[in-house]
């Protein structure tokens, strides 16, 4: 298993040092933030392939990291001569006596490690072309990768020449993207050498190699064969005839596909491909893969189909290590809280201290949208989509546009849960704003159940005092005229009361009435402070 990924230099990657679990880890973050490159990166260093082919013939000058690529740039035009930046990604390995030949200190760490090291360097051998490229610094507008080669060596420092070298098999599966004919073929291999004997797969050549004979005896066959043969020597002075190649290069694996209910493999759904790939890669011997690389799990599925496939992976965590990168909270929640590393600009946070029964919450009632608050930067909290609009009203009122628009994402977290998104707020110390009711009590509903979460600097609880106004609906109503939320709602009440009843036996409706209003109302103070 890894334990540790180290990648310099590497796309988005400046200096990123990652530990893992030896399970599962499920990688989250922004779009732009390193997930997909995270399994790459970690793919390459285990294969030295890049997008199904060797690095060499991938090697491209946006590999290296922007940051990097400018450094070398502006110190070309400053009439330095800079050494050429490097790329490297390093995987620690645990201690396992099967892998005692990698252990060595040839790492950027200088640790006596287990471990392999991929890099991508400057070539000595062109130090000469290189230098006469630098008499002329202002024609160097990319990284001149010509001029580079790959390294992959153990920390001992022993070069490593084909993937067979090290005994550690990933299996790198992307939903994103599913591929036809090639994954097909490469996916229907596996199932036949994961399932099938010795004796079975002889068995099957063999079948093949009667079912193309019995092709040439057919007479339709036949009757071909024969005018080809009177046409001799008009074409080649060689008997000419059609027949299926017996050859062993052209046998069975590749004209067998799979089929799902008499449906050729390619031809199914993308949904169903996606989750057999990973079953697929899930259900193979620990001795064949170690390591488990999964690109968006929820790509293509349903939420039943999902759940079977989570259900799937939990159930295939104990003997291989995962690694999941998800934009979905579903996956997210049912596989665990506790195994999430979220990414963001470069760097990695993670839950510490969560509460167990906080995680167990969330696995048990999925549909939260946890992921919305992990990834964003400020957050309003409300406990109902009546609540949702109304503060969202508050901040257009204010700032003539909506929270999005300035990255604020306004989430109804349902009023039981608030304390649990808390929880999730404090370990990533995300700015949030509660807005809540009173229920009537404001002493014992409010300040009694948030008294934890007051002092925290990030965190703010807004409500109102006024325990006779208990839901968002009276709040509203004690602080505008009733002419004026009669003329919004299209009602003619003569009593506040009344018309306070009215809106809490329609709070969807009348929300949404006022937030589409052109008419000025008066929006609670304790919204508007929570809104500045």
């Amino acid at each position: 298993m890894i334990n540790k990924i180290v990648i310099h230099n590497y796309k988005i990657f400046d200096d990123f040092n990652l530990e893992l679990n030896q399970d599962l880890n499920i990688i989250v973050g922004d779009n732009e933030t390193g997930k997909s490159t995270l399994l790459e990166a970690t793919h390459l260093a285990l294969t030295k392939r890049l997008n199904g082919r060797f690095i060499e013939s991938e090697f491209s000058p946006y590999l290296f990291n922007n940051k990097s690529v400018s450094q070398f740039l502006d110190a070309l035009k400053s009439d330095h001569k800079p050494a050429p930046p490097e790329i490297f990604i390093e995987l620690y390995f645990d201690d396992n006596p099967d892998l005692a030949s990698f252990r060595g200190s040839n790492n950027s760490l200088r640790e006596d490690q287990i471990g392999i090291r991929l890099e991508i360097v400057f070539d000595e051998d062109f130090k000469e072309d290189y230098e006469k490229l630098l008499v002329d610094p202002a024609d160097i507008n990319l990284i001149p990768i010509e001029y580079y080669k790959v390294n992959w060596r153990t920390f001992a420092d022993n070069p490593i020449n084909s993937p067979r070298g090290i005994p550690i098999n990933p299996s790198f599966v992307d939903a994103t993207t599913i591929r036809l004919q090639s994954g097909t073929d490469y996916y229907l291999q596996n199932i036949i050498n994961n399932e099938l004997e010795v004796n079975e797969r002889v068995a099957l050549n063999v079948a093949y190699r009667k079912l193309k004979e019995e092709f040439a005896k057919e007479n339709s066959i036949s009757a071909i064969n024969k005018r080809l043969t009177e046409s001799k020597g008009l074409v080649t002075d060689k008997q000419l005839s059609v027949a299926i190649d017996l050859s062993q290069k052209a046998s069975w694996e590749s004209n067998i596909v799979p089929h799902l209910d008499d449906l050729p493999f390619q031809f199914a759904g993308k949904g169903e491909q996606s989750s057999l790939k990973i079953m697929l890669a899930l259900d193979k011997k620990v001795d064949d893969t170690n390591i488990v690389l999964i690109e968006e799990p929820e790509n293509h599925l349903s939420y039943t189909r999902m759940n079977v496939l989570i259900n799937k992976i939990k159930e295939k965590c104990a003997d291989k290590q995962i690694i999941i990168a998800t934009h979905s909270s579903f996956v997210l929640n049912k596989l665990g809280l506790n195994k999430l590393i979220l990414v963001r600009n470069g760097r990695e946070s993670r839950f510490k201290n969560l509460p167990d029964d906080t995680q167990q919450y969330f696995k048990k009632l999925s549909g939260y949208d946890t992921l919305r608050l992990i990834l964003t930067k400020k957050a309003l909290l409300v406990e109902g989509p009546s609540d949702e609009l109304i503060v969202q009203k508050a901040y257009l009122n204010k700032h003539k546009k909506l929270p999005i628009e300035d990255g604020i994402d306004v989430i109804n977290v349902r009023g039981l849960s608030f304390l649990r998104f808390l929880e999730i707020a404090k370990e990533l110390e995300i700015e949030v704003a509660v807005v809540t009711d009173n229920d009537g009590n404001h002493a014992h509903k409010v300040e009694e159940k948030y008294k934890n979460y007051v002092s925290l600097p990030k965190i703010g609880i807004f409500y109102d005092k006024d325990d006779s106004a208990k839901t968002l609906e009276t709040q509203i109503v004690k602080c505008n005229e009733i002419n004026i939320l009669n003329k919004i709602l299209g009602q003619s009440y003569k009593d506040k009361a009344q018309l306070s009843e009215y809106m809490q036996e329609n709070k969807t409706e009348c929300a949404l009435k006022l937030f589409d209003t052109q008419e000025k109302f008066e929006i609670p103070k304790y919204i508007q402070n929570a809104v500045e």
